[in-house]
């Protein structure tokens, strides 16, 4: 059935196009203009788009379907004939977009303007479009700043050998200062609010309870395991934060979403373990340990979640603002170190070093982090690359924490799973303070394949957020 609706047009009293041709509109113009069928099916939510045209005969073929309003143009000193046009409101699935593009006529002809309209019809708002690219540049940032983790971690333990236990707990306690620095400096600046400081408490000392936990039983588990056994039983880490996303954020995740997450974890297991006899790994162990590694994975992926419901639920909260990640890393790091504080003597024995000699191997492992005195032998490197690590991990903390902010906790570690291979690779090569290379089995090429496969298929469907309770 063919619709109507009419056109109204304003034009200014006293315009004139020129002297010699006089008024080219009349105070107030009304057409009716006939649509065809195949428009009567176009809606959208209201747009507004600003038109001149000469109101002649070639003004009834416009094939559009728009309600005028008054607005002024400013696309002509000339032509000051106010025109709003809209798209009537009904619902629809698909958002319209149109542009517009105007051909000028000579300078000597009497023509003006000749509106040309395109209608084209996508299927994703602006604002999908927009949070996929963001995800898609912070993943990048991400995986680059793990990479490098990964590997000056690995380059930061040359000069480091003998007191990894004194770099791990400097970077605990470390950053619990220059988090609050950060923190209050956005404070001051007017970035972090009042209201996002009053946030439950409880939420980050459950955060870094579980980090602490996590930290506690990882190192217990870890003396008593083999190492190829280790990367492989951490990998229950994927399947620990799908439950524990299903249950406290009442997520829900398709067939392709769990069998990618499953593909990644048997992809990192093959590429680690390179082909060695895994059926022999566990052989002679206690069942209690790879348990205990199992629940320190448990511990880290709670902490995951808590943080993505801290975000959500701060969204409600703060009437939609935008928590700011500091707040969250400042306070969870806070609470971490409080309860390591708590269990320094556990794990203190737990790395061979008794409670009463902890305060001699702290100054002797903070002589070799600043490579000072004449007992600092084996330290060369220091302190530049335990610095350099120090500064690419807290920065690899604050990108994974954005990424889980603008998608999901599932994302953020499937990113950061992605750069163990890509780390093995690096670190294979000959790098400074490490000349000796290593050579790769076939089965680390074949992993690698098989994480990438499980990584294409969960993104075949990513889980929304609006599903979140």
């Amino acid at each position: 059935m063919v619709e109507k609706e009419k056109i109204e047009l304003w034009s200014n009293k006293n315009f004139r196009s020129s002297q010699k041709h006089g008024p080219l509109f009349p105070p107030v113009a009304k057409r009716d203009i006939s649509l065809p069928p195949a428009f009567s099916s176009f809606s959208s939510q209201p747009f507004f788009l600003t038109m001149s045209f000469p109101l002649t005969s070639s003004f009834r073929s416009l094939p559009s379907h728009f309600v005028a309003s008054f607005l002024f143009n400013s696309n002509s000193a000339k032509l000051q004939s106010p025109i709003l046009m809209s798209l009537p409101q009904n619902p629809s699935s698909f958002p319209r977009h149109i542009s517009r593009s105007f051909t000028r006529a000579p300078p000597n002809s009497s023509a003006v303007f000749r509106p040309n309209l395109r209608v084209r019809a996508s299927s994703k708002t602006p604002n999908q479009a927009t949070d996929a690219k963001l995800i898609a540049i912070s993943s990048a940032v991400t995986i680059t700043f793990a990479v490098a983790n990964r590997v000056l971690y690995k380059l930061a333990l040359v000069p480091m050998k003998e007191y990894p236990f004194f770099l791990a707990q400097f970077t605990t306690f470390g950053y619990v200062a220059i988090y609050f620095s950060i923190l209050f400096l956005r404070y001051r600046a007017g970035i972090v609010a009042n209201e996002m400081l009053s946030l439950p408490k409880s939420r980050f000392a459950a955060i870094g309870m579980l980090e602490a936990l996590g930290v506690a039983s990882g190192m217990a588990s870890a003396a008593m395991l083999p190492g190829p056994a280790i990367p492989i039983l951490n990998q229950t880490f994927l399947v620990w934060q799908l439950l524990f996303s299903a249950v406290l954020l009442g997520r829900r995740y398709s067939f392709n979403q769990i069998a990618g997450c499953l593909l990644v974890a048997v992809g990192v297991i093959v590429a680690v373990t390179s082909g060695s006899e895994t059926s022999q790994v566990l052989s002679g162990i206690k069942l209690m340990w790879p348990g205990v590694m199992i629940a320190s994975a448990a511990f880290q992926a709670g902490a995951s979640i808590i943080k993505e419901f801290v975000f959500i639920d701060a969204a409600k909260r703060l009437n939609g603002k935008s928590l700011d990640i500091f707040v969250v890393n400042s306070f969870g790091s806070g609470f971490q170190a409080l309860f390591v504080l708590l269990l320094l003597p556990l794990l203190s024995n737990l790395k061979g070093i008794p409670f009463l000699e902890l305060p001699s191997y702290l100054k002797g492992g903070a002589a070799c982090f600043l490579n000072l005195g004449g007992e600092t032998s084996g330290c060369e490197g220091a302190p530049l690359l335990p610095l350099l690590y120090i500064v690419t991990n807290m920065a690899f903390n604050i990108s994974v924490l954005n990424l889980l902010k603008v998608s999901s906790a599932i994302v953020a570690s499937l990113t950061v799973t992605l750069s163990v291979p890509l780390s093995i690779y690096i670190l294979s090569l000959p790098l400074p303070y490490l000349p000796n290379g290593a050579s790769l089995s076939p089965f680390f090429l074949f992993g690698s394949l098989i994480l990438m496969s499980g990584l294409v298929l969960y993104n075949i469907a990513q889980p929304s957020k609006a599903g979140s309770k």
